[in-house]
């Protein structure tokens, strides 16, 4: 493993987790009613004053929210903080985390979409490897698919996952066989970390890219900054998730979002598989970023060659 990368312990059964709103205020409730999926697994549920607050858009002032955050990784009872929802916000207290002690109390840290700023961030600077997966949220709307529920097994042994063309309808948008640690997720959130302290670290990567409800000029006008950043070329290899909703509505004449993801990916020339179910997908494939995988465009597979946690 390359200097820096830690992986967190893995949970147990009657272990303490944390429930943490870092970006938008959500519908506590559903969110309460979702927290019966992690009892389930044998965990106890311990819920942040974020999930009650409410600041404008955010769930709470930024403050108010890192300090929820920071608290809930330096607090040892809690094994692993699940992220409420997304949203928007997380950029706003990257600035006001505390990574060093993120990096001495290793933890599992879950989420998606808009956590994509705090993925990046606690990935550069506490070396982490944290989870992109399902957020409370998203158990809210009645029960969850069953590779969604599988998802969390990996939380708790050391699992190898992989995904092929048997689990879902992949694509080879270039061949060949690339080796690299997961990095990405969300493209809106990954082009606004460009110029921050933050940004996210690409060279050798294999970068994960999703979205929801970006018209395909709007994908174009981001994929461009990435690749005029150097960020593209840079990757090893690449793993398109799910894109949904971003069909044309302000610009009729229009590429289609597959069309503008084909043409810089191919642009960039590494290999890359597209039609995961990563992202705002039902199903949602869980998978951790920073750990190493193979990517084999020709065979139409992902392979991860390390779990995501440690015994």
């Amino acid at each position: 493993m390359e200097h820096g990368m830690i992986r967190p312990p893995q949970l147990k059964a009657g272990d303490t987790v944390g429930i943490t709103a870092p970006a938008s205020c959500g519908d506590r409730e559903g969110i309460l009613r979702a927290s019966a999926v992690l009892k389930r697994l044998g965990l106890k549920v311990r819920i942040g004053e974020t999930l009650s607050l409410k600041h404008g858009y955010l769930a709470g002032e930024d403050e108010v929210r890192a300090a929820e955050l920071n608290a809930m990784f330096a607090d040892d009872e809690i094994r692993a903080v699940f992220c409420a929802r997304g949203g928007y916000g997380s950029g706003r207290i990257a600035p006001l985390l505390d990574y060093e002690a993120i990096r001495a109390n290793p933890k599992i840290f879950w989420g998606y979409s808009d956590i994509t700023f705090l993925h990046a961030a606690i990935g550069r600077r506490a070396g982490l490897i944290t989870f992109h997966g399902a957020m409370l949220v998203c158990l809210a709307e009645g029960e969850p698919h069953p590779v969604t529920l599988e998802g969390f097994g990996q939380l708790f042994e050391p699992k190898l996952l992989r995904v092929g063309r048997e689990d879902a309808p992949l694509a080879a948008l270039v061949g060949g066989t690339a080796y690299g640690r997961l990095a990405g997720g969300n493209l809106t959130l990954l082009a606004s970390t460009l110029g921050t302290p933050y940004e996210i670290d690409t060279r050798g990567r294999i970068v994960l890219l999703e979205d929801i409800g970006e018209e395909p000029y709007r994908l174009d006008r981001m994929l461009n900054q990435l690749q005029q950043a150097g960020k593209l070329s840079a990757a090893a290899g690449f793993l398109i998730g799910d894109f949904r909703d971003c069909g044309p509505v302000k610009r009729r004449e229009s590429f289609t979002a597959a069309e503008v993801i084909a043409h810089y990916i191919r642009a960039a020339g590494r290999p890359a598989l597209s039609g995961l179910p990563i992202g705002h997908s039902v199903p949602h494939f869980a998978v951790p970023l920073g750990a190493l995988l193979k990517v084999d465009g020709d065979e139409g597979t992902a392979q991860w060659l390390e779990p995501g946690v440690r015994p």
